[in-house]
């Protein structure tokens, strides 16, 4: 368990996750948490980062870093999604091993499961068949991460998890037009086409895959769980269990946004996975749940979004 008063450094904490991790460590009553911004600390800066850790001796880490994007964003800059989550992601965990922190939690993603992977996918099956390619490299980089810290804990007997989470929105989250996430994308696609009249909105491919959404608080109440519940070489899946097609996450967002025009649909754009469902039984089955449903969630991160009109900009 996590001492109250004990080191913590939130890598990542101005993003969606990181902000999140944070809100719910001090809700918790965590008092000396330890966070930089990129431009005080570069983590694709190996000497700056391992200086950071020499100097501020975290005792543990939420490895909540990372650069993220869709489909559009991903295929744009593969060799930069690549490098950049790798890098920062090797440099935060080796300089956490060369300082003796006593637990580190990496977060990844669930898109490091194979593309036609079983359905609902379990934590075994990754590597067991080809990745999706509209963002192998950023799975590629988190499954170097997942795995670093794998192999840490075999060859020097740390305590290092990893935590694979299902697609994530909510306070905080990036709404740029083009490489944003599909659910922030949409908030932004019909509060735009609501506001300025339109009859119409086109979205990306036929609406046919499907798809699980997790609150992003939600996933931080499981992180901070995690760090003080479990220790295993076996990530663990974070989601809902619950899924459904994009068409269908579309008339939802458009629902609660207010927008009552027609959704068109481009099939000459990709859909990417056709389906993407984890088991979260291993969660479960460690005394955990979700707590907030899907158009909850929504309405919350619409109102987000309406509080923060510079993080439309991005």
């Amino acid at each position: 368990m996590m001492e109250k008063d004990a080191r913590i450094y939130v890598a990542g904490h101005r993003g969606m996750v990181g902000s999140a991790i944070v809100r719910e460590l001090q809700r918790q009553g965590y008092t000396n948490l330890i966070t930089r911004t990129h431009q005080e600390l570069d983590l694709c800066r190996q000497e700056k980062v391992e200086e950071f850790f020499a100097r501020e001796r975290p005792e543990y880490v939420f490895l909540a870093a990372a650069r993220v994007g869709g489909i559009a964003a991903n295929q744009g800059a593969l060799a930069d999604f690549l490098y950049d989550n790798m890098i920062l992601e090797m440099n935060v965990i080796h300089a956490a091993w060369r300082n003796g922190c006593r637990k580190l939690e990496f977060l990844g993603s669930s898109c490091i499961y194979p593309r036609l992977a079983p359905q609902p996918m379990t934590e075994s099956c990754l590597l067991t068949g080809e990745l999706e390619k509209t963002n192998e490299a950023y799975a590629l980089a988190k499954i170097s991460g997942l795995k670093y810290c794998e192999f840490l804990n075999r060859q020097y007997g740390t305590d290092y998890i990893s935590v694979m989470p299902t697609n994530l929105y909510g306070p905080n989250d990036n709404y740029h037009p083009t490489h944003s996430h599909v659910l922030p994308a949409l908030i932004r696609r019909f509060h735009e086409a609501k506001e300025e009249g339109r009859e119409s909105v086109i979205c990306w491919g036929d609406g046919s895959p499907l798809r699980e959404f997790l609150y992003v608080d939600d996933l931080a109440d499981l992180c901070v769980f995690l760090m003080n519940h479990y220790s295993g070489n076996e990530t663990v899946n974070a989601g809902t269990g619950k899924e459904l097609s994009i068409r269908e996450l579309a008339e939802l967002v458009a629902r609660v946004v207010g927008y009552q025009g027609r959704i068109e649909w481009d099939v000459t754009k990709p859909n990417g996975t056709p389906r993407k469902l984890l088991d979260v039984s291993k969660a479960a089955g460690l005394g955990w749940r979700y707590k907030t449903e899907l158009e909850d969630g929504i309405r919350l991160a619409y109102e987000d979004f309406l509080k923060n009109p510079v993080r439309a900009e991005r």
